[in-house]
């Protein structure tokens, strides 16, 4: 059996110490703040990085260096068969069509997978790596699966300001002046590895129904005969707001009993850039 590795980066919302744990490498992705280069739990810490968002400086996010990647891909491949790279999806970032040209130099040792998703589904895919590589699976096999599977997945997440979605060029300034007048909390969705609005709501208890009844129509959807067949999971995710999340996390197991519930996790910071803090999350997503 192949020895495979599995690297992903922090896009996916995997802290160090959990890829320690799941046996997984991490690539730290970076952030420009006043033209100097941060790293993703490195030199940029989650509590960091929020203090210098709401001081009103502008931070914009950057693709990894793909030398550093290269080179990292000849260390393991020193101890390692093969290698499968989950980077954030195309549809978000360019950083998974740039891997894939330079993996074309290692002879199918390197396979780049686009599996179109970031946070938590992202995440969910790379434990799916890691499990099916422990299953005998080899890198091919393990990226066409993930890449077959890559819109089975999607996200909504309610943003309590639309001061980053301007800044970041999302929306208009004078819909987001509109928006702040009628205190409009838009419900954003995540699928294929594009940010598009869902919704729009005028406070916290219409959004989280939005995003259920959201759930509750890809689950009896599009997704109903993979939640017959036991392989779609449900999770939370959120930007600096735990205590409502874990509460929302609570009110999801309640609303979907026979549907796994995954985890509770801090949204990546390539996506809290333009949402801001305060956002409430929640996916679904198949399962290996």
């Amino acid at each position: 059996m192949k020895k495979i590795a599995v690297i992903t980066d922090t896009n996916s919302g995997i802290l160090p110490e959990e890829a320690e744990q799941l046996g997984c490498f991490l690539v730290p992705m970076p952030f420009i703040i006043d033209e100097e280069i941060y790293y993703e739990n490195v030199s940029l810490k989650k509590d960091k990085f929020y203090e210098i968002q709401q001081s009103g400086k502008r931070i914009t996010t950057s693709q990894p260096n793909i030398n550093e990647i290269v080179a990292l891909w000849t260390k393991i491949l020193k101890t390692y068969d093969e290698i499968v790279y989950i980077p954030m999806s195309s549809g978000l970032s360019q950083s998974c069509e740039t891997a894939i040209k330079f993996s074309e130099d290692f002879n199918g040792k390197v396979q780049v997978v686009d599996n179109r998703r970031v946070s938590i589904t992202m995440k969910s895919s790379v434990i799916d790596a890691i499990n099916m590589a422990k299953d005998g699976n080899n890198a091919v096999e393990i990226k066409k699966w993930l890449e077959n599977t890559a819109l089975q997945s999607s996200i909504y997440l309610m943003v309590d300001t639309l001061k980053y979605l301007k800044q970041g060029g999302r929306i208009t300034p004078a819909a987001a002046a509109i928006g702040t007048v009628l205190n409009i909390k838009p419900v954003l969705q995540i699928q294929g590895g594009k940010l598009d609005t869902y919704a729009k709501v005028i406070n916290i208890k219409t959004a989280k129904q939005k995003m259920i009844d959201a759930l509750k129509k890809d689950l009896e959807g599009r997704f109903k005969s993979l939640v017959d067949e036991g392989k779609i999971k449900i999770a939370v995710a959120h930007t600096a707001n735990e205590e409502n999340a874990l509460t929302f996390a609570e009110e999801l197991k309640k609303e979907f009993p026979h549907i796994p519930f995954e985890y509770v996790d801090e949204l990546a910071l390539s996506i809290a850039t333009h949402t801001g803090p305060k956002v409430l999350a929640c996916g679904c997503y198949v399962c290996y």
